[in-house]
């Protein structure tokens, strides 16, 4: 499997809220990243389901900048506004 393959296979959690965040972000966004941006992306990946949630409905925080940064892109993205 791909590099590429795996990393859109990692954006599928089994749960429809972040699936709905995550694989549209990867398939519109994450060829556009700098190099620095798609590290932060992969590491916010790695983080718990429930976390992984938690941070991209804005109830925690990531203590990581970098992170923010891309949980931020991943709302303005792929989040309708209100």
């Amino acid at each position: 499997m791909a590099e590429a393959d795996r990393l859109r296979w990692r954006c599928r959690r089994g749960m429809r809220e972040l699936d709905e965040l995550l694989i549209p972000f990867y398939d519109n966004r994450y060829a556009g990243l700098d190099q620095g941006e798609r590290l932060a992306f992969e590491r916010l990946l790695e983080y718990a389901d429930q976390v992984l949630l938690e941070v991209l409905m804005e109830r925690m925080s990531p203590s990581d900048p970098d992170i923010a940064h891309v949980v931020a892109e991943i709302r303005r993205t792929v989040v309708p506004a209100t």
